[in-house]
C-alpha cells in the first residue's frame, strides 16, 4: 500500500522565492500561473515576444509586466525565472538570463530543452558554469497516476517490471511555432511519455520507432502518429501509440478519446488513465494497482487533483527545494539530456528505419 500523499510532490519550507516569468501564451497564463497561486509560490514579473498580452496575463495574475525579458532580468527584483517559450527561441534567452548569474539562483525551462538534444546539452553547460540551478518542466512526471505509480514501484509492490505501455488516442492543439520547425508528435506529446517510462524503468538501451504525418495536421511533417518500442538491458520492455489522429472526430464522427497506461511487474501490476485529453473539464488521472501480496483485488487510490494545472507546482517545487536545500532537483537537468537523446533516436530511427541505441545520440 502507498501513502495517501504518494502523488503529491514535496513542497518548500520557503514559499515567499520571487519568480519573474518569460512567456504568456497558453502553458504560463492558465497552468504555470493558476497552479503557482494555489501552491501559493511568489511569481512577481512577467514579459513576452507581445508585450500587451503579457500586459493582459500580469492584470489577470496580479504580476509587473515588462516590455521585454531583458528589461525584467535587470530590474526585477526576482530570483527564480519561469521560461516557457518555444524550444528554438530558449538558448537565446538562457543567454541572457546567464548575464544575471548571482541575482538568478535558479531557472525552470520548458520541455523539450531547445531543439534537440545537442542544443540541451549547450544550455545546460552554460548555466553550469554560470553557477545557475536549472531544471525541466517535465510536467507529466508530476501527474499524480505517473508520480503515485513511481511510488508503487518503489515500495517493491509490482517486483521486477516486465512491460509497460500507453495509449493516447487524443487530438493535441498545436503550437504556430511548430510549423517551422516541421514537429507534431515526438519532440511535444511523445516525448513526455518517453520520460515517463525513464522515470519509472529508467534508461532503455534502444528504441524503435515507425511514424507516419497526421492527416489533420495540415503543415508538413513526418512524426504525426509515432509508435515505438523501448527495449531495456534487464528484459523489460516499453511501448506507446501516440495517435494524435485518433479518428475523424473533429470531422464529424463518433470521438473515442482518452490516455491509458499499464505497467506489468513479475509481482503485480498497475493500470491507469491520464485526465489532460478532457482539459478544460478538470478530470483526474486514475491509478489501479495489484500484487500477489495483496490478493486478488484491486487498490483504488483517488485525488482531487489534475495534471493540467496541478502538476505544474510540482516542477517548480523541485526547483525551489533543490535551491534552499543545496540539492540536486529532483528533475536533474544532466538526466533529463538522456530524455532528449531518446527523442533524437527515435526521429533516427523513423527515418532509417532501424532501432537505434541510446548512446548513438549520447555519444554525439
Amino acid at each position: 500500500m502507498i501513502s495517501n500523499t504518494a502523488h503529491m510532490p514535496q513542497m518548500p519550507r520557503q514559499l515567499d522565492t520571487p519568480i519573474g516569468c518569460i512567456g504568456s501564451g497558453f502553458i504560463m497564463a492558465d497552468c504555470h500561473l493558476v497552479a503557482y497561486k494555489s501552491a501559493g509560490f511568489n511569481p512577481v514579473a512577467i514579459a513576452s515576444r507581445t508585450p500587451a498580452k503579457a500586459q493582459s496575463v500580469a492584470q489577470r495574475h496580479n504580476l509587473t509586466a515588462y516590455t521585454t525579458y531583458q528589461e525584467m532580468l535587470s530590474e526585477a527584483d526576482i530570483e527564480v525565472v519561469d521560461v516557457a517559450v518555444p524550444p528554438d527561441v530558449q538558448l537565446q534567452v538562457i543567454r541572457e538570463i546567464v548575464k544575471h548569474a548571482g541575482k538568478i539562483k535558479g531557472v525552470l525551462a520548458q520541455k523539450p530543452l531547445g531543439v534537440n538534444y545537442k542544443q540541451a546539452t549547450e544550455i545546460v553547460t552554460l548555466c553550469e558554469e554560470a553557477g545557475i540551478v536549472l531544471s525541466v518542466n517535465q510536467n507529466m512526471r508530476y501527474d499524480q497516476s505517473v508520480r503515485a505509480c513511481r511510488a508503487i514501484i518503489d515500495k517493491g509492490v509490482l517486483g521486477e517490471p516486465v512491460f509497460a505501455s500507453i495509449d493516447m488516442r487524443a487530438i493535441p492543439h498545436w503550437m504556430p511555432w511548430q510549423q517551422r520547425q516541421g514537429w507534431v508528435t515526438l519532440r511535444i506529446m511523445s516525448i513526455h511519455h518517453l520520460d515517463t517510462f525513464r522515470y519509472w524503468l529508467g534508461d532503455p538501451i534502444r528504441v524503435f520507432c515507425s511514424t507516419r504525418p497526421d492527416p489533420r495536421t495540415q503543415f508538413e511533417h513526418s512524426d504525426g502518429i509515432c509508435l515505438y518500442i523501448l527495449e531495456y538491458e534487464n528484459g523489460a520492455r516499453a511501448s506507446s501509440w501516440d495517435d494524435v489522429w485518433a479518428g475523424p472526430s473533429s470531422e464529424g464522427a463518433a470521438a473515442d478519446i482518452g490516455i491509458h497506461w499499464r505497467l506489468e511487474g513479475t509481482t503485480g501490476m498497475a493500470r491507469g488513465t491520464i485526465g489532460w485529453p478532457e482539459y478544460p473539464t478538470l478530470t483526474p488521472s486514475t491509478l489501479d494497482y495489484t500484487s500477489v501480496s495483496l490478493g486478488e483485488q484491486w487498490i483504488q487510490p483517488r485525488w482531487d487533483q489534475v495534471w493540467f494545472p496541478d502538476s505544474f507546482a510540482g516542477t517548480m517545487a523541485q526547483l525551489l527545494v533543490a535551491l534552499e536545500s543545496d540539492n540536486t532537483p529532483e528533475i536533474c537537468v544532466r538526466d533529463n539530456l538522456k530524455t532528449m537523446a531518446l527523442v533524437d533516436a527515435c526521429y533516427l530511427s523513423a527515418q532509417q528505419h532501424r532501432a537505434v541505441e541510446l548512446a548513438e545520440i549520447l555519444k554525439t
